[in-house]
């Protein structure tokens, strides 16, 4: 096999295949939770991620902007709420991460 041929099987199982949007930890936490709900308000999303407000809003702009994540504001009464949920693409880029995840793990690169 030549060189060529074996950098291209490896890069089929590398670590820089995978959605490095989702792969930053917060951004994995927020996308993990926000999968298996289908749709949450900020505030339990920062006390289930443990993020600040801040870092949280950060977050969930860049996902916003991949198209991962809704961020629909409303008002309850007089309050204002945030809500937060997956979009299609989110969901369909979540499952191929952790596809993606699940092949590294099970086949690491250079792994026997």
């Amino acid at each position: 096999m030549s060189n060529n041929e074996n950098k291209n099987d490896n890069s089929t199982n590398s670590i820089t295949d995978v959605d490095r949007m989702i792969h930053e930890p917060a951004r994995y936490n927020v996308m993990a939770l926000l999968y298996v709900i289908e749709r949450a308000d900020f505030l339990f999303v920062q006390n289930q991620t443990g993020l600040t407000p801040g870092n949280l809003s950060t977050h969930l702009g860049k996902l916003e902007q991949a198209g991962y994540v809704l961020i629909q504001k409303q008002f309850i009464g007089k309050k204002p709420k945030t809500f937060l949920a997956l979009t299609e693409a989110g969901r369909i880029a979540f499952n191929n991460y952790r596809d993606r995840m699940k092949k590294l793990f099970n086949n690491p690169p250079g792994g026997a």
